[in-house]
């Protein structure tokens, strides 16, 4: 059996038995707890908006790094979640879109 065939059958083996679950739900909600993944799940839709704007407007990274003033690296890792940009940096790079941040209530659970 070569290398890659093992690692393979490793990963399915610790997959199969895992303690903690078998699917990513679970995973996660063994590892984090119900205000983590909330957390987690709005930083994620807020990128996918974000990206879909960028998108939308039909810029790159680049172009929008040239007109927001903020480095396409940084707006990179906002987009991957790498990193948690501060406030100022979210609202600059919204405003070279024509976008802002709206404030209004979550629906209920």
């Amino acid at each position: 059996m070569n290398s890659t065939a093992a690692a393979e059958e490793t990963i399915q083996d610790e997959t199969e038995y895992s303690p903690i679950g078998q699917t990513w739900t679970e995973v996660r909600k063994h590892l984090f707890t119900p205000e983590q993944l909330a957390e987690s799940d709005l930083c994620v839709a807020i990128m996918c908006e974000f990206i879909k704007a960028r998108k939308k407007k039909g810029y790159s990274q680049r172009k929008l790094a040239e007109i927001s003033g903020v480095k396409q690296p940084v707006i990179a890792r906002m987009e991957t979640g790498s990193s948690t940009p501060q406030l100022g940096t979210v609202l600059k790079v919204l405003a070279a879109m024509g976008k802002t941040l709206c404030i209004k209530n979550m629906p209920k659970k």
